[in-house]
């Protein structure tokens, strides 16, 4: 299987990046949250991409293991200290069974929102559900649409979201099937380079749903890896959900 969205040359950029969602800051605050749901681990990251979170989670003591449908992503993450020793099958997080029973199931930084139809998150929320063990979380991160929905005027489909002297981008919106496609533009040795990523956005609710029909519940939701509340400004959503505890079931019943 082989992606032609994050091909070798996304995968070596992602590899080399430092700002941004890569930022020290910003994995250490992930590690941490994601560590303190894992607890004794293991833990299984939906999209491990070049190991930006998978290795310093790793680091901190928790097994990961990993799928990802691009191979090229996979070998930048095993050309990194300590990738070598994470376990990484190449797939679709929405079907790829790797076996076992995880503590914690992940798909962030919009991995999740990667797969374009609602049928295919629907099975990514089953997929997941089927790698947790009972009593086990499954977290989302997804981009909130609300904000850049809010400032585009009527008929109008296309904002900027980057405007530098090197680089610029642009998203393009298609409302109707919740669909945003960002295009990217940057000079890189005298030439242009360009790469299109299209995501399929969702909604608090919508996500809930999805984790219903896979005998989920919401356990927490946030704006950022701080636990910041959510806002109709904020740019995250950060969803923790859990597979029911057997014993707890059997309380009940």
């Amino acid at each position: 299987m082989t992606d032609p969205i994050f091909d070798a040359r996304i995968a070596a950029i992602d590899a080399a990046a430092d700002t941004g969602m890569h930022a020290p800051a910003v994995v250490a605050a992930t590690v941490a949250f994601l560590g303190e749901l894992a607890g004794d681990g293991p833990a299984l990251e939906f999209g491990i991409g070049t190991g930006r979170i998978a290795i310093p989670l790793l680091k901190s003591g928790v097994a990961v293991t990993g799928i990802d449908v691009s191979p090229h992503m996979v070998a930048k993450l095993r050309e990194r200290p300590g990738g070598e020793d994470i376990d990484v099958s190449i797939g679709d997080i929405a079907t790829a069974n790797v076996g076992g029973a995880y503590s914690l199931v992940y798909a962030i930084w919009n991995t999740f929102i990667n797969l374009l139809t609602q049928e295919e998150q629907v099975n990514c929320f089953r997929n997941a559900a089927r790698h947790l063990r009972p009593g086990g979380y499954f977290v989302t991160d997804t981009m909130s649409p609300l904000p850049d929905l809010r400032r585009l005027p009527p008929g109008e489909t296309v904002r900027p979201f980057s405007i530098e002297v090197d680089a610029f981008g642009f998203d393009e919106f298609d409302l109707l099937v919740q669909r945003i496609t960002s295009h990217h533009y940057w000079t890189e040795d005298d030439r242009l380079e360009q790469w299109t990523s299209p995501c399929r956005y969702v909604w608090p609710s919508e996500l809930d749903l999805m984790a219903q029909i896979a005998g989920l519940t919401l356990n927490a939701r946030w704006a950022d890896w701080n636990r910041d509340p959510m806002t109709s400004e904020s740019s995250m959503v950060i969803s923790v959900f859990q597979k029911p505890d057997v014993a707890s079931e059997s309380q009940m019943s």
